[in-house]
C-alpha cells in the first residue's frame, strides 16, 4: 500500500468499497477495490480469488485491466484502472426526454461485444452483465468489469448455480433454474443493456423470479428494439 494513495471513496457494496486512487510513483489514477477479509478461517473470498485469476489473463481493450494486488493486514487490494463513471449512472445522468445518441449506442455495444467475444473465445462467462459493470471513459470506450461471479467453461458444460446474473439481466433458462448453462446467458444480458442504451429503462425489471419471467413472456416491446436497430443500420 506504500505506493499507493487514497483519494475518495467512489463506491460501496457487499464485496467492500472501491477508492479512487494515485499510484504514488508514477501518479497514474486507479480504482483500489478494499475486499473484506471476514475471518481468518474463511480466507479470501473466492469471487475475489476468481476475479484476480481471471483477470491476470482476460487482456483486452474492452476488458477493465488489474494492475495490482496488494495485502495489508486484513484487508485485501485489487488496484484496477481507472475509468470515471459506469453505464447506468452515464444512463441516469442523461435529463429527461433525451437519449443516448444512436452512434453512441452502437459504438459501445460493439465494444461490448468484442469484449464478451474475447471472454468467450477463452471460455470464460461473465454471468453477471449489467449497466453497473460496464465502465466508461470520456474517450467513448467501455469495458467489462466486475468478474466475481466469472468462470471458467468447457465441454461438455459443466453445472453451475442458477443463482448468477442480476435478475433484470437473466437469461429465460436461468430463471428457470437450469444447472447446464453457456455463452448465451451473456448474450441475453447484453441484448437487455441494448435495449436500456435505446430507452435508458430496464427491458424487464421484475420484483421476483416468477414475474421477471412474466415479463419476458407477454413483452411486446420488441418493435421499439426493431425501430432502433433501423436507425443504427
Amino acid at each position: 500500500m506504500d505506493d499507493y494513495l487514497k483519494i475518495e471513496k467512489i463506491g460501496e457494496g457487499t464485496y467492500g468499497v472501491v477508492y479512487k486512487g494515485r499510484n504514488k510513483t508514477t501518479g497514474q489514477v486507479v480504482a483500489m477495490k478494499k475486499i473484506r477479509l471476514e475471518s481468518e478461517e474463511e480466507g479470501v473470498p473466492s469471487t475475489a480469488v476468481r476475479e484476480i485469476s481471471l483477470l491476470k489473463e482476460l487482456q483486452h481493450p474492452n476488458v477493465v485491466r488489474l494492475l495490482d494486488v496488494l495485502m495489508q493486514e486484513s484487508k485485501l487490494y485489487l488496484v484496477f484502472e481507472f475509468l470515471s463513471m459506469d453505464l447506468k449512472k452515464y444512463l441516469d445522468s442523461i435529463p429527461s426526454g433525451q437519449f443516448m445518441d444512436p452512434m453512441l449506442v452502437k459504438s459501445y455495444l460493439y465494444q461490448i461485444l468484442e469484449g464478451i467475444l474475447f471472454c468467450h473465445c477463452r471460455r470464460v462467462l461473465h454471468r453477471d452483465l449489467k449497466p453497473q459493470n460496464l465502465l466508461i471513459d470520456n474517450k467513448g470506450v467501455i469495458k467489462l468489469a466486475d468478474f466475481g461471479l466469472a468462470r471458467a467453461f468447457g465441454v461438455p458444460v459443466r453445472v453451475y448455480t442458477h443463482e448468477v446474473v442480476t435478475l433484470w439481466y437473466r437469461a429465460p433458462e436461468v430463471l428457470l433454474g437450469a444447472s447446464r448453462y453457456s455463452t448465451p446467458v451473456d448474450v441475453w444480458s447484453i441484448g437487455t443493456i441494448f435495449a436500456e442504451l435505446a430507452t435508458k429503462k430496464p427491458l424487464f425489471h421484475g420484483d421476483s423470479e416468477i414475474d421477471q419471467l412474466f415479463r419476458i413472456f407477454r413483452c411486446r416491446c420488441f418493435t421499439v428494439i426493431n425501430v432502433f436497430l433501423l436507425l443504427l443500420a
